[in-house]
């Protein structure tokens, strides 16, 4: 089984600077590695991949390049990791169109790309949220596309809504699904999603991260497999 010390290429003595969308001054603040905020989400993670996928240190190797979020005293972050009986390359064509992430999203209403071709790190999109959640809108800047190993990211840079600094990556793993109950195994998923987010004020991080992982890990395609 792969260690989990794969999770840990950051330091936890290094050092980030918070961009504020209030205009505040940014301010450089020491950080902790994702993994050793969530030491059992990186358990989890590194049995999934060891039981389920054929190149294991390969995955791992990916999560730890992507998922590894910096976290600073005032954020929060979250983790989520399921099984997908879909083949990786129809899960990717989803997943990779930042310009359509309604298609699996279903708490967003529309899209549009507003810098860019959608296509491109540094591209720009808006997108509106369902009638109901406490936004309305969201500007998010494509940080991550990286099709050789099924990575994307994004950061939230506007919009109307309380989720400040806000930025998620989403991961694909190969795996095999079925096999249980004598049948044939079938090609499938792994889907890995997580995220780092400022704590609003008045609130805790628990009360973040309840509310964010309701929204995005509960109401998505994904979920409904």
């Amino acid at each position: 089984m792969p260690s989990t010390l794969h999770l840990h290429p950051l330091t936890t003595t290094a050092t980030t600077t918070t961009t504020v969308m209030d205009s505040t001054p940014a301010v450089a603040q020491p950080t902790m590695a994702a993994a050793e905020v969530l030491p059992s989400f990186a358990e989890e993670l590194a049995r999934e991949l060891a039981t389920s996928c054929r190149d294991p240190l390969r995955e791992m190797a990916t999560v730890a390049k992507h998922h590894n979020h910096k976290v600073g005293p005032h954020q929060c972050c979250s983790a989520a990791v399921r099984r997908i009986p879909a083949p990786l390359s129809t899960v990717w064509s989803l997943v990779r169109r930042f310009d359509q992430p309604q298609a699996y999203k279903l708490f967003l209403r529309s899209c549009r790309v507003i810098a860019g071709d959608g296509g491109n790190v540094g591209c720009l999109r808006e997108v509106l949220v369902v009638s109901g959640l406490p936004a309305a809108s969201s500007t998010e800047r494509l940080e991550v596309l990286d099709d050789n190993n099924h990575a994307i990211g994004f950061r939230v840079v506007g919009g109307e809504h309380r989720l400040q600094n806000y930025r998620s990556v989403t991961t694909l793993h190969p795996t095999s699904c079925g096999g249980d109950d004598g049948s044939e195994e079938e090609e499938g998923t792994v889907v890995v999603e997580s995220y780092v987010v400022d704590v609003p004020p008045g609130n805790t991080k628990e009360e973040t991260c309840t509310f964010v992982d309701t929204i995005d890990h509960t109401c998505s395609l994904f979920v409904m497999q």
